[in-house]
């Protein structure tokens, strides 16, 4: 258990200053980063390491990273650095470190993301189990009372039904992880009435009577449901949905990653939320951000992780005793 320590500047986001000093009260954890060569990768896991979230592995050629430390005026000294010779280089070694058990999380540096997640899903050396990886946001939006999960809008471009199933069973296991008390699924389509004009209607009836029948666990799910009436109460009310899900959803999925993708930036961009980004569904949880992402979006990804790396360990001990 860390210290709580706030971040040195004020930094915003009040729910995601919640999910930090949370995080906090858990084991720091070690965590391989993959290429961080910039000023933005480099601050956001030293940042991370001061308040006491990560114990990061620098996984870079060691002249280029440690001129972005200096040039950024960045403390490393007290880093460890595995030398790489280039940006996939990195990413295979940083699975290395997953493979030989010597980190419990992965975070994205200054390289492509099919960089990593090649490395992630290779055949030889990756680090892939039975459930389908996918990526979550979890939404800091202004004005909400709750932080909200969309999935998936980064990794799979247009999932068929079972790859939904283990989407929403990876955002369910996330939502517990991060604390909270009941998860509410609506699965998303443009209306609430099921028609075979649209697919994903269809597709969202199917996983919520999967649900009914146990095959996804630990959270309530209804869909079709759109938007409007998936998180706001009023518009469930207007449209006569009745259900425990409607107007209070805490995890959106989306049809396709179009979607997804561009529902989380029109919160970013035109309600001025904050996105924190991790994918599950690996052997570890991978802290992957953007370079458009700011300091607090990138400290709570690393909180995530650490509370999911947290509820896994409690999960693996339940099943020991």
């Amino acid at each position: 258990m860390n210290e709580v320590v706030p971040p040195k500047e004020p930094i915003g986001g009040e729910r995601y200053q919640r999910l930090i000093a949370k995080a906090q009260k858990e084991r720091t954890i070690k965590v391989a980063v993959a290429h961080p060569c910039d000023d933005v990768s480099l601050r956001g896991a030293v940042e991370a390491h001061e308040l006491g979230l990560i114990d990061p592995i620098l996984i870079a050629p060691p002249d280029r990273v440690r001129k972005a430390a200096e040039e950024a005026g960045l403390d490393i000294g007290g880093f460890e650095i595995v030398s790489s010779g280039h940006s996939h280089d990195s990413a295979a070694k940083a699975v290395g470190l997953v493979t030989a058990g010597r980190v419990e999380a992965l975070m994205k540096g200054s390289l492509h993301t099919d960089e990593l997640m090649g490395a992630v899903v290779a055949r030889e050396g990756g680090i892939r189990t039975e459930r389908r990886i996918s990526h979550c946001f979890i939404m800091d939006v202004p004005n909400h009372e709750e932080p909200l999960i969309i999935t998936d809008a980064a990794v799979n471009i247009a999932p068929d039904l079972d790859a939904k199933v283990d989407i929403i069973q990876n955002a369910v296991e996330l939502a517990h992880a991060i604390g909270a008390s009941e998860v509410r699924v609506a699965v998303l389509s443009a209306m609430e009435t099921v028609t075979q004009k649209v697919p994903s209607t269809i597709e969202a009836a199917a996983l919520c009577k999967m649900a009914e029948r146990g095959q996804i666990t630990g959270a309530l799910l209804d869909g079709p449901l759109a938007l409007d009436n998936a998180i706001s109460p009023e518009a469930a009310t207007i449209k006569q949905i009745k259900s425990p899900v409607a107007g209070r959803a805490n995890v959106l999925i989306v049809p396709d990653l179009e979607a997804g993708n561009m529902l989380a930036k029109s919160l970013s961009f035109l309600a001025g939320a904050d996105a924190a980004g991790i994918v599950l569904g690996a052997r570890v949880p991978i802290i992957l951000t953007s370079r458009a992402d700011s300091l607090l979006s990138r400290l709570a990804s690393c909180a995530v992780a650490v509370m999911v790396a947290a509820a896994r360990r409690k999960a693996a001990a339940s099943a020991v005793h």
